[in-house]
């Protein structure tokens, strides 16, 4: 679920006063800044050598289980630092850890349309990063907001295949994150007579959904 650019340049400065000033403050010292440049983040191949299951265990699905637990204690000192409430549940979802945060009052912790979530997110990858010393595509939701968003653009993306695909006229959606990009290209590639494609620079880049030749 990469994608070749940054959606979180502005969220960063969103968020500062709600998550970021009281992260970086004296609660927790060792608690990282966000950097603009973990966006586009991929995990990187590591050489292993199949006689040697210690290095297995830094590889393939070992490594994203690793990443989550890395995540998950970052995550539960930055609500300790913030006093709120939270569980957090680790995943792997294909080829990335996956991380939730849920119960409680989490709505500070997302932010207007997600920017905080967003931003939370590229601190929580960098913390991984520190720890593991390989980047992260970690996918973070708070609260259910991304599982939410996520139904809600396979419900847009569809409709939107049946118009193009009645029409045969391409339509332009909205403005979107990477995260919401690849949703949206997932439902159109599973549509039939119809394909998609990524148009403009960010933060105003948008799926295009075409009809095929």
């Amino acid at each position: 679920m990469s994608a070749p650019h940054s959606d979180t340049a502005t969220t960063a400065e969103a968020t500062s006063d709600a998550v970021l000033t009281p992260v970086g403050g004296s609660g927790d010292p060792a608690l990282p800044d966000a950097d603009a440049a973990s966006v586009d983040a991929v995990v990187e191949p590591v050489d292993v050598d199949e006689d040697d299951q210690d290095e297995d265990d830094d590889s393939g699905e070992g490594l994203l289980v690793r990443e989550g637990d890395v995540a998950g204690d970052y995550l539960e000192r930055l609500l300790d630092i913030l006093d709120v409430d939270g569980d957090i549940d680790l995943d792997v979802e294909g080829d990335r850890a996956s991380v939730a945060v849920v119960g409680g009052e989490l709505k500070t912790l997302i932010g207007p349309e997600g920017a905080t979530l967003e931003a939370l997110q590229e601190l929580t990858r960098l913390a991984v990063a520190q720890s593991t010393g390989i980047r992260s595509r970690l996918m973070l939701d708070i609260g259910g907001f991304r599982a939410k968003r996520r139904a809600d653009l396979t419900a847009l993306a569809s409709a939107a295949a049946e118009r193009v695909g009645q029409s045969r006229q391409p339509e332009r959606l909205a403005p979107m994150n990477p995260f919401e990009r690849k949703v949206v290209h997932d439902v159109i590639a599973g549509a039939a007579g119809v394909h998609s494609e990524s148009e403009g620079e960010e933060p105003n880049r948008r799926v295009v959904v075409l009809p095929d030749r």
